[in-house]
Order: C-alpha cells, then structure tokens, then sequence
C-alpha cells in the first residue's frame, strides 16, 4: 500500500483538487479559446487589467479600526465539512468553492475537511480542527480563511479570534464575484444591495474603535450624564448602511419600467421568447453566441455573466423570437442575490420556454439540475415549458450520454463548442414555442405594410405575392392579428 493510499479521503480529495497547474482547473473542464461564434471577447482584457498586489497582509492584528470591510483576496486556506452528504457530494462542493476562490482572484494554498455531521456552533470546526487550522494559517502563510457554507456572525467571529486572519465564507466570495463582473448601472446597484444586506449583521470593529462614542456634550469630555452617550461608531456604520440600503432600493426601483418597457414592447409584437438558464459555467454563453452569433463574453470561470442578454432569432420555419442569457445559478446561492437580481430573474418568468443548460461532464450534473430549479420556483416560473439540454457532448463518453438521457427522455445533446446537435436543438426550440393556427387569405394595401411586418414577425407565410393594388398573403397567423386582417380578407 502506498502512502497515497494511507491518506484520510478528506486529504486525498484535496490533494486532487488543490494539486493543479492552470486556473478554473477545480472546474473540471480544460481551458479552451473561443471560437469565431464568440466576438472579439475585449472583456476578457478588461478583467485582466487590474491585478491584485502580492504582499498586503489583512490579517487582523494590523487592522485597528474597520469602517467598511472591504473583500481583499490574496491567499486562501478552504475549510469544509463532510458527514451529512456523500464523500462525492462533499469533494463537488469543495472542488467549486476553489473555482469560486480561483475567479474571485484568490489563491488557494490548501484546506482542511473535517467529518463530522453538523458544524459547531462555536467555531464551525471544532475546537482541535480549529487550532489545527491556526498551525496551518501560520504555516503557509495565509491571509483569509474561506467556509464552504455561510456562516453565522458569531461562528466567524469566533473562528477569527482563534486563526487570527479574516473568516469569510462561501457567500462572500460569491458576492464579490457578482462585485467584480457586475457592468451595467442596474447590476452594480443589484449587487451593492445584495452585499450590503450581507454586511449589516457582521459588521465588527477591533481594538477600541467601536467603544468611541460621540454626541451632545459627552463628546466634549462632559461626562455620559450630560445629554446621553451618542452613537457608537458600530451604531454610526449600520445607520450609514441602512441609509444606502434605502437609496439603492429606490435606485432599483427606478429602472424596473425601462425593463418592463422593453419586455412590453416584445409582447406587444407577440414574439415568443427563450430564456437561456442553468448553471453557472455551463455554457449558457456559449450556447446564445452559438445560435444567435451575438458576441457574448465566453470565460471557463463561474458567473462569467451578470448581465442579461436579449437577442432575436429565427426558427428553421422562419418565425422570429427572442433569445435570454440570464445570470448562472450555484449551490447555495446567496437568497440576497436571489432578490436583489428578481428584476433580472424575471426574465425567465416572462419567458414561452425555458432551456435549461447544463454541463453534461459535470461529475454530478443532477444536483446542478435540482439547484435550478429550486430558483427557478423561486421566481415563479415552474409552470413554464423547460428543454433540459446537456451541453458539451463532446468531453463524455457514450455511456455517460445513455445514462443521462435515461433519466431525461426528452433531453437534447449538444456542444456548443463544434456545434454538434445545433439543428435539433433548434427544432426542438420550434416545436415548443406557440404556433399560429388561423389559416387566412388576405390582400394588405401597400399603406398598411406594418401588417406585413407583423406577419413576418410571426406567422407562418405559406404564399407572398405583390400585385398591383396590394400584397397577397396566405398565412398561418396567431388571433390576435387574424382579427386586424379581417377587412382585407380575399
């Protein structure tokens, strides 16, 4: 027996994980460029413009005061529990908060699982796990200590004070990717919104920078008797935070008509509409560009996109439609986010059909489905028709591909990557969005060419004639739009 094999498999699960050479390896899928369907990519540049510096220590005995605790990564230990789950569940769950650390900017050095079936309600690990997690800190040099579950207030203050560097958690990281990635005004507010609500119960202060109190003549060293103590700073900060709180949420408030605006205009045309969902990382972007040739920023790295994207299509019969590149979910997905991006969300709500995207390599892609619906049905959208369609084919094997659709009859097998499987989704698509049903003759005056407009939005356009005192048209075409046509039936 080697000594490989002598290891517990909380250490050898992270050996394979922590043991790789090139970023984003902790998702499992090897780097790849993109391809002519993807655009020049430019914002792949800009997010490599701004490196982090090496070297700027936020362990806790330098910091004395803390108005605003600022995500600052440099290089990170993994921490994680394994009992309640299966030995698999758990290395999924840890190989992902890597590749979450990973985009965030971090570095991760190493980790600890500890097996037990809930977490102490103290310190998260227990007591001889977490003086063990100090030594290991000390030991490589560490600056940050992430959890794979969120933490309660109390448990990260505590394990703080015993590891003596910042405790963060799985939630934090997520927020500060969403931070980073954010581009457009409405998503930067969404998120600001999202972390600030995460910040308010864990505000905290070290040394004497929270006992500071201020107010009436007691800040003039009168005495607390005089006009009362004032607010601590602690106090001053969750005030300050409220206060922004309110302002973004009004902010946000502000520019749900422009997104209702657009979305009216689509119904109002009656064009079906395709909300892409699934994942984060499963190709999602990939797929849109794919299909639409829209240019979108395609990265192997989670939550790569914020920022929904709506392009026109058409079906192989030649119907038009819109196509919806929504934010990627995650396990455990923060319910801030969840509510700070619902305006977001309700794209898929608003949608005729769901494709819902998922990496057909993942190691366990049926809790990444389970994990989607779940905010799926939190958004209010269950009742929608859903396409699952497993994307990258291309990097499993037969047996894996019979095994999937075992479990999802009506699945669809695609790879957006060489394009295998393309056409069948695209008649899928066409089989699935409401078809026009009205069987009509018409002859539309050369002023009223709007109803032609319409009718090539979507309708089925069977004969097209132009005579001389109109177009001829025989068309399969929805009720609404029968009803305008009826003064020119022939």
């Amino acid at each position: 027996m080697t000594a490989k094999d002598q290891q517990p498999e909380s250490e050898q699960t992270l050996n394979r994980i922590l043991g790789r050479d090139a970023r984003a390896q902790a998702l499992g899928v090897p780097e790849q460029e993109p391809n002519e369907f993807d655009g020049d990519q430019q914002d792949l540049a800009d997010r490599a413009a701004l490196q982090r510096v090496p070297g700027l220590s936020t362990q806790l005995e330098d910091i004395s005061e803390v108005e605003y605790r600022e995500l600052q990564l440099e290089k990170v230990v993994l921490i994680g529990l394994w009992g309640e789950n299966s030995h698999q569940v758990a290395e999924n769950s840890i190989r992902e908060l890597a590749a979450l650390s990973e985009t965030a900017g971090a570095q991760v050095l190493d980790g600890l699982l500890q097996r037990r079936f809930h977490p102490d309600p103290a310190t998260y690990l227990g007591k001889g796990k977490a003086e063990e997690l100090r030594a290991l800190v000390r030991s490589v040099g560490a600056d940050t200590v992430i959890a794979d579950t969120e933490l309660a207030p109390s448990q990260r203050r505590a394990l703080e004070d015993v590891v003596k560097v910042k405790v963060i958690d799985r939630t934090a990281i997520i927020l500060e990717i969403f931070a980073q990635h954010a581009k457009s005004k409405e998503g930067k507010a969404q998120v600001e919104l999202a972390q600030l609500e995460y910040l308010l119960p864990r505000l905290r202060g070290w040394g004497e920078s929270m006992s500071r109190q201020a107010g009436g003549r007691a800040a003039g060293g009168e005495g607390i008797g005089s006009r009362g103590p004032g607010e601590t700073k602690i106090e001053l900060d969750r005030r300050r935070i409220r206060n922004r709180m309110a302002k973004l949420r009004k902010q946000i408030s502000g520019m749900k008509p422009a997104r209702e605006t657009k979305r009216a205009n689509r119904n109002r045309t009656q064009i079906p509409s395709v909300a892409i969902a699934g994942y984060t990382n499963a190709g999602k972007s990939s797929l849109l560009n794919r299909l639409t040739s829209a240019g979108v920023l395609v990265q192997n790295a989670l939550f790569a996109t914020l920022d929904p994207t709506v392009r026109h299509t058409k079906t192989p019969d030649g119907r038009e439609y819109t196509l919806s590149d929504t934010v990627g979910f995650v396990r455990n997905l923060p319910h801030q986010l969840v509510e700070a991006f619902r305006s977001t969300l309700e794209e898929i709500a608003d949608s005729d059909l769901i494709l819902h995207i998922v990496d057909a390599s993942h190691p366990d892609p049926g809790s990444q489905i389970e994990t989607v619906r779940k905010v799926i049905a939190d958004v209010d959208a269950s009742k929608i028709d859903e396409v699952i369609v497993f994307n990258k084919s291309d990097l499993v094997d037969d047996a894996t591909v019979v095994a999937l659709r075992s479990m999802h009859p009506n699945c669809v097998f695609v790879s957006s990557r060489t394009g295998d499987g393309i056409e069948k989704l695209k008649q899928v698509i066409a089989e699935h969005l409401p078809h026009p049903n009205i069987q009509v003759k018409v002859l539309v005056p050369y002023n009223r060419g709007e109803l032609v407009s319409r009718m090539h939005l979507n309708s089925e356009i069977q004969v097209l004639d132009y005579r001389e005192d109109g177009t001829y048209i025989e068309a399969l075409v929805k009720e609404d739009l029968a009803s305008d046509l009826k003064s020119y039936l022939v």
